[in-house]
């Protein structure tokens, strides 16, 4: 058992408070999902939980964790650059599991999770892996511990669809309790019994969690049901309201009326105005009363709103691409497939699906390198690794608007404001932000150009179930082609009309 008790976060940097007055007890058996919108502070309250003192460079924390002597494994959502530097073997040779576990039992897990044992002992450094091939290390490593209580940051990041659905069996299986962080609706929809929301109200200065013990879908579908009808409860409320109020001035005017015209020979009709404007003094406090009563209009925080409106369309049957050579190669060398060949006339949307490792974001970065540079075609590309394009050390207004003019800098900020950074965000560093403002600041930039190719690697990993639905929505309807690389099951059902598996031997399309 894993107990939460009055957790109290505030971001240090602009006084922020992320998380406030939050208590929760994690059973054996609970698989409980955190949501909510990028940057509303998910990845730090399960980092506080598994090691209070890993925030306390940005954050202060005031509450309780109490386990009963249960071993917590922690999957971050990113690695260290130090770790990142490391081979993989010296990466495994300091975990306390891998020095004492057997042949058979790194045999046992290598092979669910769909790599060679070898891989254990691999010089090749673990940056120079594929983010699945990263993420299944990490799990690996993780699982040879044999932890009671699981806290997995994102761990469908990048993932394959095959690992996906072993990921989505391991949450299901594990006796202990899982608590965990993904974007994936799928995996949420299939595994989650338990959900976290965790929303920021008012421009982010008001933290609100809320807590259900049912699937997301549910969740979802009965929030919004509740909403609804509270709000047209909370709206009917007010419009009758209106009219009583309407009518109480008509009376309170008409008796002031009176007693300003009343004679003072009449000291019957005064005593009856009095009484009048006492009976009007207590109908004025009742209805304050009712007023107090009311139902309160719902408070959500709504999700993001971007549009693509300067893109021109790509004429149907248009030449985007037509890639041919015999052999792909890795950075360092080694072939990842073979007999490559593949054309997109416009308007396709084309989603690259395959296992981890096979070498579709090297793939991607040819098709963006070859693509951006044509001058027949305005491409943007979004990386994997969102530090290949971003400039780190600048602010999103910076990025967005490098002129530094003021009329830019006043539309960029309210583009900004659509997206819910808040005025502190729009002016923190670019690599202070969290996954998904990084990726928004990716999605509003192509919108703000007149790209018709969009050149994507994984382009929801890093958008909340949230968001997700609307970003699917908006790239959908974008007018252009985009070619993209995604294990996203809802993603590529949704958005994309080709898809092709790379393999080794090739690319095949997807009947």
């Amino acid at each position: 058992m894993l107990q939460i008790n009055a957790l109290t976060i505030t971001h240090r940097k602009d006084l922020r408070t992320i998380i406030r007055d939050f208590s929760i007890v994690l059973n054996p058996g609970d698989k409980t999902v955190l949501v909510g919108e990028e940057g509303n502070g998910k990845s730090t309250l399960l980092t506080w939980i598994y090691d209070p003192d890993l925030i306390e460079d940005y954050a202060d924390a005031e509450g309780i964790r109490a386990t009963q002597g249960e071993l917590l494994g922690y999957l971050p959502q990113e690695l260290s650059e130090e770790d990142k530097n490391k081979t993989v073997y010296q990466y495994f040779a300091e975990l306390q599991a891998f020095q004492s576990a057997n042949p058979a039992d790194l045999y046992l897990i290598s092979s669910e999770l769909g790599f060679r044992d070898e891989l254990f002992y691999s010089s090749q450094t673990m940056s120079s892996l594929s983010g699945g091939e990263r993420v299944k290390l990490q799990m690996a490593g993780l699982l040879l511990a044999a932890p009671d209580i699981l806290l997995l940051d994102e761990p469908s990041n990048d993932i394959d669809i095959e690992t996906m659905e072993w990921l989505e069996k391991l949450i299901n299986k594990f006796p202990g309790g899982v608590l965990f962080i993904s974007h994936d609706e799928t995996l949420i929809e299939r595994t989650a019994n338990r959900i976290i929301l965790i929303e920021q109200l008012r421009r982010k200065s008001v933290p609100r969690i809320t807590v259900a013990n049912m699937p997301f879908r549910t969740f979802m579908e009965e929030r919004e049901k509740s909403f609804s009808k509270q709000e047209q409860m909370a709206y009917s409320e007010r419009r009758e309201e209106k009219k009583a109020m309407e009518r109480f001035r008509r009376i309170e005017q008409s008796v002031e009326h009176d007693q300003r015209t009343i004679s003072r020979q009449d000291p019957h009709g005064g005593r009856l105005l009095k009484k009048k404007m006492k009976a009007v003094k207590s109908m004025e406090r009742r209805y304050e009363r009712e007023h107090d009563e009311m139902t309160e209009i719902p408070e959500t925080e709504s999700a993001i709103t971007i549009r693509f409106e300067k893109q021109k369309p790509m004429p149907a049957g248009k030449t985007v691409l037509d890639l041919s050579f015999p052999e792909l190669h890795s950075p360092t060398g080694s072939v990842l497939a073979k007999n490559i060949s593949l054309q997109i006339k416009g308007p396709e949307k084309v989603c690259i699906i395959g296992a981890n490792g096979v070498g579709k974001t090297t793939l991607i970065r040819i098709i963006a390198e070859e693509l951006c540079s044509r001058a027949d075609l305005s491409a943007c590309y979004m990386p994997q690794n969102y530090e290949e394009e971003l400039p780190f050390d600048l602010t999103p207004v910076e990025y967005l608007a490098p002129s530094g003019g003021k009329d830019e800098i006043t539309m960029v900020r309210t583009f900004l404001g659509s997206m819910k950074y808040t005025s502190d965000e729009m002016f923190h560093p670019i690599r202070e932000l969290s996954g998904g403002q990084k990726a928004k600041l990716f999605l509003l930039k192509m919108s703000l150009t007149e790209a018709n190719v969009l050149i994507l690697d994984e382009p929801t990993r890093n958008f909340s179930p949230l968001s997700g639905p609307e970003v699917r929505r908006i790239l959908k309807q974008f007018p252009g082609t985009i070619i993209s690389v995604s294990h996203d099951r809802k993603y590529i059902s949704e958005v994309c009309n080709k898809i092709y598996t790379m393999t080794a031997s090739g690319l095949k399309l997807s009947e």
